[in-house]
């Protein structure tokens, strides 16, 4: 598979002069997000090109990325998804009123902390068969190997999903209420009559040679159908950057801007490194929801220097410990969350400050059901610090056995609650405010403490981590 466009920890993303994406938008599935608009006559029926940057979240049944037919029937339906039962692979379909062709990636894509770049290319005036559909992803087209049959258009069929009068969609399928995308969008192309290589859309260069990167699309020619989603207007998550018509939002928020980006990506909960029991996650993995038992999780990114900062709400009483996490620890052992996890740092709701079992004999105070627990995470003197609602309550406790703490895990351990996290890219809660980092990263209700940053590659790269 393809090396991840900008992963957790890479730091090619704080590179100064190259093109920035300043935002992307949520879809939580769980909300039935999409955006969608009315075709007009096409520019050309034989070629167009899709192009989206994604971040994923859930990995659950079919989820649709782009599509583009009736909405009233299953019947030549062109688009691309993550396809069931698998969740993880791509399928590209090019439908030509009931006539089916293929394009199925045998790789499957289940990274929740990486962002990733998909380009769906079609020109079935092409002589060869394999050029007429075209796959890429983070920059490589993907060839069949035989795994699965791709069936590709005749030569010069129409797309009859494009017709006039016909729906495109964003984060859905046309004519289903259900197969909802779940996870990030940024630089959302949908381009009528020119089929363009993914270099296009993306590079590799000299200062990243191995990292996939967006590049300015504003020049390309997008046709009369085409559209251009920047999420750069939260009043207006649908508007046409290149001056087309505005796409239509369902269920979908100005709180679902988000200023995680393939080349600022932000810290998450992490669905596949849950553990004892999973919670449910949603919002974008910012939120978990446990039950009568003892549910842990962490999140995507580790670190080993530098002063760190996010938010947690908790909008249900239960018990709430937050903190992080050692490194040492086997995550696939369900036993290291007995006992508050055996080498977690952490505060309670009710005031306690613990090291794995042990606890304090301070009360520092409870954290309230609503409140916003602040945590600054301090890697170059190994310590922890707690606020509420703004203000301290716990200053620079140290982290026990610092020696052997090469990095930690942002964690939480809970029971019988709802918790919502705020990491800087996209909060789970509502911010009445909007406040940032020094370096002018993340979007906090309060304030991080003087020194601490948001957890972003940006971040990580100019200040280490």
């Amino acid at each position: 598979m393809p090396l991840p466009t900008i992963p957790s920890g890479n730091v090619a993303s704080a590179i100064s002069g190259a093109y920035e994406v300043a935002n992307s938008c949520r879809f939580d599935s769980g909300d039935s997000p999409y955006l969608h608009k009315t075709l007009g006559t096409a520019t050309n029926e034989k070629k167009f090109t899709f192009s989206a940057w994604i971040k994923r979240g859930l990995f659950a049944g079919d989820q649709t990325i782009f599509n583009v037919g009736p909405d009233s029937s299953d019947e030549w339906q062109t688009g691309i998804r993550f396809r069931a039962p698998s969740d993880y692979d791509l399928h590209c379909t090019f439908d030509d009123r009931g006539t089916a062709t293929q394009l199925i990636t045998s790789p499957e894509y289940k990274d929740p902390a990486a962002w990733m770049h998909v380009v769906f290319a079609v020109d079935t005036t092409q002589s060869t068969a394999a050029n007429r559909m075209k796959l890429y992803v983070n920059g490589v087209q993907q060839n069949d190997d035989n795994t699965y049959v791709n069936v590709y258009p005749s030569q010069d069929t129409d797309c009859d999903a494009m017709d006039s009068g016909n729906t495109i969609a964003v984060g859905r399928r046309t004519s289903s209420t259900n197969m909802y995308f779940d996870g990030y969008m940024a630089e959302v192309c949908f381009i009528d009559g020119t089929q363009y290589a993914a270099s296009d859309f993306g590079e590799f260069d000299e200062d990243s040679p191995t990292i996939w990167k967006p590049k300015d699309v504003s020049s390309l020619s997008f046709g009369n159908n085409g559209f251009y989603l920047d999420f750069e207007d939260s009043s207006n998550l649908g508007n046409d950057a290149n001056g087309g018509t505005d796409l239509t939002e369902v269920n979908l928020a100005a709180a679902d801007q988000a200023t995680d980006t393939p080349t600022n990506n932000f810290c998450t909960l992490n669905p596949l490194a849950a553990a004892n029991n999973q919670p449910t996650f949603s919002q974008g993995n910012c939120q978990a929801v446990s039950g009568g038992a003892w549910y842990g999780n962490l999140g995507t990114f580790a670190v080993s220097a530098g002063k760190w900062y996010w938010e947690v709400k908790n909008t249900s009483t239960g018990g709430n410990f937050h903190g992080v996490i050692a490194d040492y620890v086997d995550f696939d052992d369900a036993t290291v969350y007995n006992e508050v996890g055996a080498t977690s740092y952490s505060k309670d709701d009710g005031g306690e400050v613990h090291y794995g079992a042990d606890t304090t004999t301070a009360d520092y105070g409870s954290t309230d059901q609503n409140d916003i627990l602040g945590i600054a995470l301090n890697m170059d003197d190994k310590q922890i610090s707690f606020y509420d609602n703004g203000s301290a309550i716990v200053s620079n406790f140290a982290l026990d056995d610092a020696s052997n703490l090469d990095f930690v895990i942002p964690f939480a351990f809970e029971w019988s609650a709802t918790v919502q996290y705020n990491f800087g890219g996209c909060s789970a809660f509502a911010l009445s405010s909007a406040a940032q980092d020094e370096n002018g990263y993340g979007n906090f209700e309060y304030s991080p403490p003087s020194g601490y940053l948001a957890l972003c590659t940006k971040n990580l790269g100019s200040d280490g981590g």
